[in-house]
């Protein structure tokens, strides 16, 4: 079973950096691994487009990577059944949206985690790409491996954030991250994702989580949007995507264009 390099931060008490991506593409992963710069690549399956052929190569382009591993986002159903088979293509861990409720939250666990005495999962034995196809099919390393899966929760909607410590007292949770365009939608302030509201949630989530010992990450676009979290105590980033990326490059060189062509 191939080491979980996001684990081994988390167990280090080290921070970690990692990056989105929307593409299929491994191409992109490679990339990623080529800077040598990040600890892991989250694909943004709750977003993308992808078959379970496309899960499995991006694993594999992964795995080029010593020092990387992946994560998945899972949307909110079936929440079972794609957490089963990122996990089972060689993507170790996984950010679960749109929980709700400690019974979502432990419905997510779960997923991850073995179906075996004292586990707490519902994950069952498989020959999928992380066991080798036939090689750690049910062994004690494929159970040592789903608990060292990394679960991340979404706390994006007014419920969670409502029953915060109760959705956080949930066995199994290692990360979780705010999501204030889901939230602000929820309590009716659809696009203020700056109001005042919005932001104490954020607070509030970050120094619950660190108080119950849970990882607080943040998602953010560039380097100096960091300092503020980083002075609340958070210590997991998640920095840039792919499509926004291409996006700014797109709005900013094509303007620049433009305005030659058009003698401006």
């Amino acid at each position: 079973m191939r080491p979980n390099k996001l684990r081994e931060l988390l167990q280090a008490g080290q921070p970690t950096l990692g990056t989105h991506i929307h593409s299929a593409w491994p191409a992109t992963i490679e990339l990623v691994g080529h800077s040598g710069l990040f600890d892991y690549v989250e694909f943004a399956g709750e977003y993308a487009p992808y078959d379970l052929f496309a899960l499995e190569n991006l694993a594999r382009a992964v795995d080029t990577f010593p020092h990387l591993s992946a994560m998945m986002k899972i949307e909110q159903q079936p929440r079972t059944y794609l957490g089963v088979r990122a996990i089972g293509s060689g993507i170790q861990n996984l950010l679960f949206a749109d929980s709700r409720t400690p019974a979502d939250v432990a419905e997510c666990v779960a997923a991850v985690r073995a179906e075996a005495p004292g586990h707490g999962g519902i994950h069952g034995v498989g020959m999928r790409r992380d066991v080798g196809y036939v090689i750690d099919v049910g062994s004690p390393a494929f159970v040592q491996a789903l608990d060292d899966a990394v679960v991340a929760i979404m706390i994006e909607k007014a419920p969670a954030v409502e029953n915060l410590e109760a959705l956080l007292a949930v066995k199994g949770v290692d990360m979780v991250q705010f999501g204030p365009a889901d939230y602000s939608m929820s309590i009716g302030l659809a696009g203020q994702w700056d109001h005042p509201r919005v932001v104490e949630a954020e607070r509030r989530m970050i120094r619950t989580a660190l108080a119950a010992g849970i990882a607080p990450r943040v998602e953010i676009s560039r380097p100096e949007q960091a300092k503020p979290y980083v002075d609340q105590g958070v210590r997991h980033f998640c920095m840039g995507w792919d499509v926004e990326i291409l996006f700014d490059w797109f709005k900013r060189e094509g303007d620049t264009m433009r305005k030659i062509l058009e003698g401006r």
